[in-house]
């Protein structure tokens, strides 16, 4: 028996004796209203109230020592545990019987009450732990805090629950949470925990933790498929506007040089027509080149396949570096940076070629304006801006 159930009854017993005293002393002060052997029915309230309050075993002891105060004290002659008059032992048998059902019927009612309030907490219980474990955050901290949700659920010291495989110990008793036919966690309660609350928690918390530690899993898998399916889809609509960029990057440059080598060809063209179109179509060989080489790098980078090799340089060398790599646009590059600008930890090859991509691009659509390239620093910030 736990500490508690005995503390328990030993309240109830010591409720027992005051309770039969109490309604002893009001009896004599009943005799003026009614006979003797009819305020014996008194002692059912004490029956009643200790049997509600602490159990069956209390209740049928208040029972006894009604039964035996009502005789030494009300039934004739008094003083004694002795009954004169055969009626009054069929009253005093009839109150026996009367008193013992009444305790088992308010212990029965107790405990059908007490149940109903056990699965009660353990409904609110399973509602807050469907809350923390499914509520979106990590499964450790949401099982550290179902723990003490059953803790103070069943007025426990502490009930831990371990993502690992752990066996009882002199100090704490291991239940198992096995999902789908594997053990994938500890329920550990203290090992004097009361029996009861331990049956509670192995044959129905329990069932229910694993069902929601499943539906968790579950839920982790589906939102990690989700987040894979929008990067998916992410990079297909990345991919197709590449696509439709490049072809469109790849025909300009073909067109140019089919139109060129053509040209070429023509009986009627002029040495200086002539040296223009082979000009036109070496131009326009590069820039083709250089978009292929930016393409072969793209599929590079995607693949992991193209490490970045930092080191400290000069902006103003790269930004020279890629005008002068560029195509020249009609009006020129105007480029003015400031002087002081501080030295950059980068890979300047890429950082070279990403500038010269943005001053092609500019030069292309920029007309008979220039391209201004301006930079400057900024506290932490080194802008570089195309214009």
């Amino acid at each position: 028996m736990s500490r508690t159930r005995r503390d328990s009854l030993l309240i109830g017993l010591g409720a027992a004796v005051a309770s039969v005293a109490a309604i002893t002393v009001a009896n004599y002060g009943l005799r003026e209203l009614a006979p003797p052997v009819s305020t014996g029915v008194v002692y059912l309230l004490a029956v009643l109230l200790v049997s509600s309050k602490w159990g069956l075993w209390p209740g049928l002891v208040t029972s006894f020592l009604s039964a035996a105060a009502f005789n030494f004290f009300h039934i004739n002659p008094t003083g004694a545990f002795h009954v004169a008059d055969g009626g009054n032992w069929v009253a005093l048998t009839v109150f026996l019987v009367a008193a013992a059902v009444t305790s088992t019927l308010a212990h029965a009612a107790r405990e059908r009450a007490e149940e109903a309030e056990r699965r009660r907490r353990e409904a609110d219980l399973a509602t807050e732990m469907a809350r923390l474990l499914l509520g979106g955050s990590s499964t450790e901290d949401s099982l550290r805090a179902v723990g003490a949700r059953i803790a103070a659920a069943f007025g426990l010291e502490f009930v831990s629950v371990e993502t690992g495989w752990i066996d009882s110990g002199p100090d704490a008793r291991a239940v198992p949470l096995v999902v789908d036919g594997d053990r994938i966690g500890t329920v550990l309660v203290p090992a004097d925990a009361d029996p009861r609350s331990l049956e509670a928690i192995r044959d129905r918390i329990v069932p229910a933790l694993e069902t929601l530690v499943a539906a968790a899993r579950r839920r982790a898998e589906l939102e990690s498929q989700l987040i894979e399916t929008k990067a998916l889809r992410r990079s297909d609509a990345v991919q197709k506007a590449v696509l439709r960029a490049v072809s469109h990057d790849l025909r300009s440059p073909l067109t140019a040089i089919t139109a060129a080598v053509r040209g070429l060809g023509s009986d009627t063209l002029t040495d200086a027509a002539r040296i223009e179109l082979v000009s036109v179509a070496a131009d326009e060989a590069e820039r083709l080149s250089r978009l292929v080489n930016n393409l072969l790098d793209l599929s590079r980078l995607q693949a992991g396949g193209a490490e970045p090799r930092t080191g400290w340089c000069s902006l103003a060398e790269i930004v020279h570096a890629a005008a002068d790599a560029a195509p020249q646009p009609r009006g020129g590059f105007d480029i003015k940076l400031d002087d002081d600008l501080p030295a950059l930890s980068c890979d300047a090859t890429q950082l070279e070629r990403a500038v010269g991509n943005v001053l092609e691009n500019s030069a292309r659509f920029a007309g008979v304006r220039p391209v201004s390239v301006r930079a400057r620093a900024s506290g932490a910030w080194l802008t570089l801006r195309v214009t």
